[in-house]
């Protein structure tokens, strides 16, 4: 049996891994030109594509009152052309809860998994770097939480080498969050505010490592 590449899926080629109808009222950010391949969404960027099925998800619990894996799934992808119960199980089993517990996709924690697992299943196990989809989720209004304070992971681990991981880690998630903005600026403008960005973040590192225990 030959393994279908995922990179040579429709939702892959179109940045649309949701594989998210097109329907013309619905003006998602981020439409290509054409927006459609026919039937499905194109979008510029596989974040703006990500993005689009986090918030139709969200929309889904906020909207529509589904808040379990098996009453969005079943909005998602219903009987018909999908294996609907197949599809509710990998997904709660990839976000670690049953197929009728309660979810909140407004916590990163839970919206992160149902969106990968959706995505591996729309396209022949697709897996995007973390990176990915936390920025697509930023967008969204999802952001990862922020990491843990440089002091406790220090202490925890008894060196340095801890807090520095941790900056790290910090100043890629603010340069996530902050990138939305910095799309918007052009040019050289982009370079400027993440140096500005990462700067300061490295800025507030020293500071707090100088700091008294």
């Amino acid at each position: 049996m030959n393994r279908v590449d995922p990179k040579a899926t429709r939702g892959y080629r179109n940045r649309n891994p949701g594989n998210i109808e097109h329907v013309p009222a619905n003006k998602w950010q981020g439409l290509a030109q054409p927006a459609s391949d026919g039937r499905f969404c194109r979008f510029v960027s596989h974040e703006h594509g990500i993005r689009a099925l986090a918030a139709l998800l969200t929309t889904y619990q906020d909207r529509h009152g589904l808040r379990t894996v098996r009453g969005i799934i079943g909005r998602w992808a219903p009987p018909g052309e999908n294996d609907t119960g197949a599809y509710v199980a990998v997904v709660a089993r990839r976000m670690g809860v049953g197929a009728d517990d309660p979810v909140d996709l407004h916590r990163h924690a839970q919206l992160r998994p149902m969106v990968e697992a959706i995505i591996a299943h729309e396209c022949a196990g697709l897996a995007y770097p973390a990176a990915v989809i936390d920025r697509a989720l930023t967008m969204a209004g999802v952001p990862p939480p922020p990491p843990s304070s440089i002091r406790q992971v220090a202490t925890t681990t008894g060196t340095g080498r801890g807090a520095v991981a941790v900056g790290a880690a910090g100043m890629a998630t603010v340069a996530a969050q902050a990138a939305p903005a910095i799309q918007a600026l052009g040019g050289l403008a982009p370079m400027v505010a993440i140096a500005v960005i990462l700067a300061a973040v490295l800025g507030v590192l020293l500071w707090r490592l100088r700091q008294p225990a």
